[in-house]
Formats: C-alpha cells, sequence, structure tokens
C-alpha cells in the first residue's frame, strides 16, 4: 500500500493516506525535540528504533485485550495504523515521582507512588499542554465524564501490562504519556506511540540517577549516549518478547 499525501508532521512522525481511507502511514523520525520544541536535535536511528518498540508494544497490548491503532509494520520506520479522532489529552501515568511532579509538587525525584497517579494534560502546543483539572477539562468539552473514566480505566491497565513486562526486561516504567483516538465506529483505541520518547525508563540494574535513565531525558540533559539507550531498550524488549 503506497504512501499518498501528507496529512499531518509532528515532533516525532509524519502522517500519510493511503489508498485505504480508513489507514493511514506513520513514518517515524529521527527528529527529536525537548521543553515543547524549544530544544531540537537529531538521536540517529530513532525512528526505527521507536518504530520497532512501539510494534512490539502494541502487538502485546493487543495481546492483552488492548484495542489499539497498530495494524502492521511496513518498513523499518514505518507502520499501517487506523485513522483516528485523536482526543485532544495526553493521559499521563506516574509510578514514581520524576519530571514535572517533582518540580510542580517538592516530592523528591525517585518516590515511590504509593498507586499510579493519572494525570490529563491539554494537548495544545501554543499553550504549553498545561496539566487540567477536571472541571476544566469538563469546561473545555474535551471529553464527556464517561469517556474520561474509560481513559483512567484503559490507562491503568495499559500501565499494569508494561509495567510488569518492562520489569521482565530489567527496566522501570516510572511514567508514560498515551494518546486515544476513536475510530470510525466510535470505539476508543489507543493511538500515537509507546517508545522512549513517551515513557521514562530507568535501568533496575543501575543505582547511580544518571547511568540508569534509558529514555529521552538523556537528551533533554545533555547526558550522552541517547542512541545506545533507546538500542538498550529495543534490544531489551524484543529479546524478552520472543521468550
Amino acid at each position: 500500500m503506497a504512501a499518498m499525501e501528507k496529512l499531518y508532521e509532528g515532533k516525532a512522525k509524519i502522517l500519510y493516506s493511503t489508498d485505504n481511507p480508513e489507514v493511514v502511514l506513520s513514518q517515524f523520525k529521527d527528529d527529536a525535540t525537548a521543553f515543547n520544541a524549544l530544544k531540537r536535535g537529531t538521536i540517529v536511528g530513532k525512528g526505527q528504533i521507536n518504530c520497532a518498540i512501539g510494534t512490539a508494544l502494541f502487538n502485546l497490548l493487543e495481546s492483552k485485550g488492548i484495542p489499539t491503532h497498530f495494524i502492521e509494520q511496513t518498513s523499518p520506520n514505518e507502520m499501517r495504523v487506523k485513522r483516528v479522532q485523536i482526543v485532544p489529552l495526553e493521559v499521563v501515568v506516574r509510578n514514581i515521582a520524576a519530571g514535572s511532579l517533582c518540580k510542580q509538587t517538592g516530592i523528591p525525584q525517585g518516590t515511590v507512588l504509593k498507586q499510579p497517579l493519572v494525570e490529563f494534560f491539554y494537548k495544545k502546543d501554543e499553550l504549553g499542554d498545561p496539566l487540567l483539572t477536571r472541571d476544566r477539562l469538563f469546561l473545555l468539552e474535551l471529553a464527556t465524564p464517561e469517556q474520561v473514566e474509560q481513559l483512567r480505566t484503559m490507562a491503568l491497565e495499559i500501565n499494569q501490562i508494561l509495567s510488569e513486562f518492562f520489569h521482565q526486561c530489567q527496566i522501570i516504567l516510572v511514567d508514560f504519556k498515551l494518546e486515544f483516538g476513536f475510530d470510525s465506529q466510535g470505539n476508543l483505541i489507543l493511538a500515537d506511540e509507546i517508545s522512549p520518547d513517551t515513557c521514562r525508563l530507568w535501568d533496575e540494574s543501575q543505582t547511580d540517577p544518571t547511568a540508569r535513565i534509558l529514555d529521552k531525558d538523556r537528551f533533554r540533559q545533555d547526558l550522552g549516549n541517547v542512541e545506545n539507550a533507546y538500542q538498550q531498550v529495543l534490544e531489551r524488549v524484543l529479546s524478552h518478547l520472543s521468550i
């Protein structure tokens, strides 16, 4: 199925139409951004690595009953996915305090949360993707109360599956961002990607707060060895899915 018109280009992916109106081609880029695109760069091979990780994790989630937009990987950095109407919310699940949670609350980094924290952010770059209260979410009519509860339930189910799987890979799933959309039948399904770009991942075997980082924080914080960290995640994911 050949790619046709470019539909959208984001920070990490380009979406193309196909000869099937309900299917789009998602092409993963090597471009890297941080701090709402104020910092830009390139992570060599990131597109192929993230596409491979996403393929593996979408297949894992589908096998556990989580509906996703994934159809198939068509090349090293491309996958066919269902066309969806994206819900303009970023759903963040946190298991351990890190990043903005620490900055905004004073909770020490590395604090294990008593239960997973689910947060909703307005997916709007020009506003800086702000954290929303439930009342603000409803004020903006971004989702109904029933849809918010469904998003929360699905996010927690995904967290359970991925946390257990990453633990098998000797990786701690600290936190991660999800996006959801409605397919042509009106079903709410997981979309976007799951990768070291969207997950905060720490190596279980490392105690050093810098050496343990296996995600985009290496790029954000200029820690180096970014490509190697992403490659490590890919190798561990593929190794444990083949067991």
